[in-house]
């Protein structure tokens, strides 16, 4: 039967909703049925004669050709999946059916348009390759960088920023941002940051689109001109509250964002709530067990670390180091005198004062008790260490107010430097410990103890 002359079998394949297609030898439209208006784009009359094959996606094209002559040997294609450019350049994702028929030298097909379902597979994708990324991550910044490629795969999000709320400083930092206008988003008065802040303060989504009536009147600006580009800030909020937002821009006259993209985007940010926290909660378990936590120096193995690295650094460049142990004469007394809270008050202060007699670069660390290591990591003779020392026992000399008491502390201090005392950090730690000793002994004689 003839397709082109069957006029009332044509008016029945009308009511479907897929689309019928008939093409010929030449792969030209012969016949196409009233759906391929809501497919294509396209009315029936401008596709007949129309070749089938400009219509494919260029990416699709060639395994698209393969299939075609597969079905004209006499193969029937079953569920082949390609993709179509619509009118208005949208791209249909289609399944198709076809098979030959000889009597009639065309090919016959079925396309059924299931770009919602690619559309949602893809995101669902999407969603899993976030959720597994937040899981694995290491690096957070990594993690935004990878986030933001995926999300843009099925959402117009070339400008992507995270914003991150410190309620101690009561700022907003931006430790990822991609934005073709705003560079700087923590400067005073920037629009990401507007909304950024509205978003934190109120803890809930917001979409802005050019012409919506439920807009935030603080923020209404921003999609005042009908070409401008739609806003999506989401929330980060974790079980102590909201700690930042992401947000996402279009680009002007592009897609617009709509309410499921928000409610995925709601759950991107939950994901993304939890890899910080994990981050977060690394890092304090870390800063814990390589930090004392009453004074906040480096502790003893903090110390290890940074001493081995020292000695090699100094090894290589033929290089000097030194290290100062000091203990505090009298701590014993000053806290069996005043108390426990007064002797934690002491090694704060003194742990204060140490760190203001070195460079940035250089380390102290207390070790237990009222032992204190400073790590000079780079020194050009042992006067250098011997000018540390002196500035340290002048800082200590220095009377403390504490609790209403004034108390003064002497330390003892041992030095030892590298090469002179040794190359091997187990004798250059036993040698200031001796010489700290030494000097124990000496302030002891001099006290009269």
């Amino acid at each position: 039967m003839d397709i082109r002359n069957s006029t009332p079998l044509a008016g029945y394949l009308d009511l479907l909703m897929d689309a019928v297609c008939a093409v010929d030898a030449m792969g030209r439209f012969v016949f196409v049925s009233a759906a391929s208006e809501r497919i294509f784009g396209y009315t029936p009359k401008e596709l007949i004669g129309r070749s089938m094959i400009d219509m494919v996606h260029p990416a699709d094209r060639q395994r698209t050709l393969d299939a075609a002559r597969e079905v004209m040997r006499g193969e029937p294609k079953l569920n082949f999946e390609n993709r179509y450019l619509r009118k208005d350049g949208g791209v249909v994702h289609i399944l198709w059916s076809a098979r030959w028929s000889e009597p009639d030298q065309l090919r016959i097909a079925v396309a059924r348009d299931i770009t919602e379902r690619k559309q949602a597979e893809s995101r669902q994708a999407a969603l899993y390759a976030i959720s597994e990324a937040a899981h694995a991550a290491a690096d957070l910044l990594a993690l935004f960088k990878r986030i933001h490629l995926i999300i843009g795969e099925w959402l117009p999000a070339l400008n992507f920023s995270v914003a991150l709320y410190d309620e101690q400083c009561a700022q907003l930092n931006f430790p990822y941002h991609v934005d073709d206008r705003e560079r700087q988003p923590e400067l005073p008065g920037t629009t990401i940051g507007r909304l950024c802040a509205e978003v934190i303060r109120s803890g809930q989504p917001i979409l802005l689109t050019p012409g919506s009536s439920s807009l935030p009147v603080e923020l209404h600006d921003l999609v005042a001109k009908p070409d401008a580009p739609c806003w999506l800030g989401v929330p980060l909020n974790s079980q102590s509250g909201t700690i930042g937002a992401l947000i996402v821009k279009s680009a002007a006259d592009n897609e617009r964002y709509t309410e499921q993209d928000k409610e995925l985007l709601q759950y991107v940010c939950a994901q993304i709530a939890i890899a910080i926290e994990r981050q977060q909660l690394h890092t304090r378990l870390q800063h814990m067990a390589q930090y004392d936590q009453l004074t906040q120096v480096p502790n003893r193995e903090l110390l290890r670390d940074r001493f081995k690295a020292a000695l090699t650094t100094a090894r290589v460049a033929s290089g000097r180091m030194a290290l100062l142990y000091i203990d505090l004469d009298r701590f014993k007394q000053i806290n069996d005198t005043y108390g426990h809270a007064v002797g934690d008050m002491l090694l704060q202060a003194v742990a204060s004062r140490l760190k203001g007699c070195i460079r940035d670069t250089d380390t102290v660390a207390r070790i237990g008790g009222d032992e204190f290591v400073v790590l000079l990591h780079s020194i050009q003779s042992v006067a250098d260490a011997d000018r540390v020392q002196e500035q340290i026992r002048h800082a200590l000399a220095q009377p403390l107010r504490l609790d209403g008491h004034c108390l003064s502390i002497e330390p003892s201090i041992g030095v030892a430097c590298f090469p002179e005392h040794g190359t091997e950090d187990i004798t250059l730690f036993r040698h200031a410990d001796e010489a700290m000793y030494a000097a124990k002994r000496h302030n002891h004689r001099a006290f009269g103890i």
